[in-house]
């Protein structure tokens, strides 16, 4: 590809004394959702006015103060929608209703018959000012566009009248701010204000919209910096971001534009909007909370939010989604699952606010709602620690460490074999097969224990006499021998049969569930005569039947 002069770079930002790169974010923004407006004419199906009451009490519900609700003199749909929130009391008196409107004085007077008995609202004002705008759409001079911001905003403070009992603060954009020459931003933005009148009592928000993503977000933040240290009164004024995310950096240019000065950010859930999408509001409001940041809105049940976004504009949320995708918290790969699973495991019995530093999650998937038992999924490409993890996890079954890596190579044989993921208690059935369920080619038919006890008094440990009846290979044997227990007991009798003669060199066990439920879990690892070592598992109520059954399973082993 080769673009031939058809685009060139962003041009500078003029800014000599930048402070923005050695800043962090301290505190959240005001925040303000778009969803009901720049969000909802972005759907293929906007939503109807049922869908949007939810919507809204949704958004309440989440924390936002400042919530965009329409363009109420667009159609009767935005204007029946702005009297029903009214009318049916669902604004609380914290929360404050933003319209939008073009600087036409028609439009601008029904937004204003739309407001009648709203206790607060910022009207927004906006007209385009950029040079392709001013060029191809208006085909007006700066001077001219300039016109249209200050006959716009007169228009609204000769309306005040109308809106007797609301408390009415001004927003003006000029869009495509991405696009405008910085000098012409500032000022039409300086006439806006000198038109409005404003005080630290009576602040103006000037709305500075990436209409459409175009330079690097340092370059972005240069924009804003240079903004905020060349417009009047900077104390009078609440500097607002309106990202969209055309070259897929919006939620970074939304970062540094804060740390350059910006004090507002206006964006929807999950990155919803025209084209690539506005801001997303979730993904800003939870890279501060892993920071140590209170974003200010309560992202608790992520996955219920979720559900009802999508119920609401008809939108599917990638699985790759920061936060709130179905497969951020999942690992696949091997040393991922490794790593997670020691980091987990290390968290063990430490209170919840300890410091999180869990590798591969920067976030605790249960801050946002989100589950532990999908944290490690699957398949060909897992490693012996995920699927341990697993059955540790989902079943109590605590494998030895060098039991792990066998475990873990059957278990990829199996996905490899499936071509897909496998599911826990896919997992569950190779373990269970490959050494619970087996009884090939030996086989226990009949087994009892008589314990003989030691000469009182002396050092003579009891003994247990096992009586035996199994099947080798199909072939039948009864045979008896004494030990220092069940288990002992029962390797010294299988030397009397063809089976493979054999020393444990490894035994672990640990008990699964609770109360009357509770059963044991013996590994045993065996070395043969040839050198060659396989595991085997038990289960049993009782802990030496365990013991016992595991060797049978190391001895059918067939890995």
């Amino acid at each position: 590809m080769n673009p031939n002069g058809k685009y060139r770079p962003f041009e500078p930002i003029p800014i000599t004394n930048r402070t923005w790169p050695t800043k962090t974010i301290t505190k959240a923004p005001l925040w303000c959702s778009v969803d009901l407006r720049d969000g909802n004419q972005a759907l293929v199906n906007p939503m109807s006015v049922e869908q949007k009451l939810e919507f809204f009490d949704l958004l309440v519900k989440i924390g936002f103060k400042e919530i965009e609700v329409g363009f109420p003199s667009a159609s009767d749909t935005e204007f029946n929608f702005m009297r029903r929130l009214i009318e049916e009391n669902h604004v609380p008196e914290d929360v404050t209703l933003q319209v939008l409107c073009q600087a036409r004085e028609h439009l601008i007077k029904r937004t204003f018959e739309s407001l009648k008995g709203c206790r607060n609202a910022i009207f927004h004002l906006y007209n385009s000012t950029s040079p392709a705008q001013r060029k191809y759409t208006f085909n007006k001079s700066k001077e001219e566009i300039k016109q249209i911001a200050i006959d716009g905003i007169r228009c609204v403070k000769s309306c005040l009248s109308l809106s007797e009992g609301t408390n009415i603060r001004l927003e003006y954009s000029p869009e495509s701010f991405s696009t405008t020459e910085i000098d012409y931003a500032l000022e039409i933005c300086e006439a806006v204000k000198k038109e409005w009148g404003t005080s630290r009592e009576n602040k103006i928000i000037l709305n500075l919209p990436t209409t459409v993503e175009c330079a690097l977000p340092n370059q972005f933040a240069d924009s804003i910096e240079y903004f905020c240290q060349h417009i009047s009164n900077r104390d009078e004024v609440i500097i607002s971001l309106h990202n969209h995310n055309d070259r897929g950096e919006g939620v970074a240019q939304c970062e540094l534009g804060l740390l350059a000065g910006a004090d507002r950010v206006e964006g929807c859930l999950f990155g919803n909007g025209e084209r690539t999408g506005n801001l997303d509001i979730v993904n800003v409001a939870l890279n501060m909370y892993t920071q140590g940041v209170d974003p200010q809105l309560d992202f608790s049940d992520i996955q219920a939010i979720a559900e009802d976004y999508k119920r609401f504009t008809g939108m599917e949320i990638h699985p790759r989604t920061p936060y709130v995708g179905e497969l951020v918290y999942t690992a696949f790969s091997g040393s991922h699952q490794d790593a997670i699973r020691k980091g987990m495991a290390a968290r063990i019995g430490k209170a919840d606010n300890e410091y999180w530093d869990v590798p591969y999650l920067p976030i605790d998937p249960h801050d946002v709602g989100r589950q532990y038992e999908g944290i490690i999924r699957i398949n060909s490409q897992s490693g012996k620690g995920g699927a341990a993890f697993i059955m540790e996890q989902d079943y109590g079954i605590s494998m030895p460490k060098a039991m792990q890596p066998v475990f873990g190579n059957l278990v990829k044989e199996a996905a490899d074999k499936a071509q897909r993921e496998l599911q826990p208690a896919e997992i569950f059935d190779v373990f269970e097969n490959t050494w619970i369920k087996t009884k090939s080619p030996l086989n226990i038919i009949e087994i009892s224990e008589r314990h003989l006890e030691g000469e009182r008094g002396s050092n003579v440990p009891e003994q247990v006499a096992t009586m035996l009846t199994i099947e080798w290979n199909g072939k039948r044997y009864a045979i008896a021998a004494n030990g220092n227990g069940p288990l002992d007991a029962f390797v010294s009798a299988m030397k009397q049969t063809p089976a493979p003669k054999f020393n444990i060199t490894s035994f672990h066990e640990h008990s699964v569930g609770t109360g009357s439920d509770t059963y044991a879990m013996s590994y045993v690892q065996i070395t043969k005569e040839d050198g060659s070592q396989v595991w085997g598992v038990g289960k049993s109520s009782n802990v030496g039947r365990a013991g016992i059954a595991a060797v049978v399973s190391a001895l059918n082993f067939k890995g």
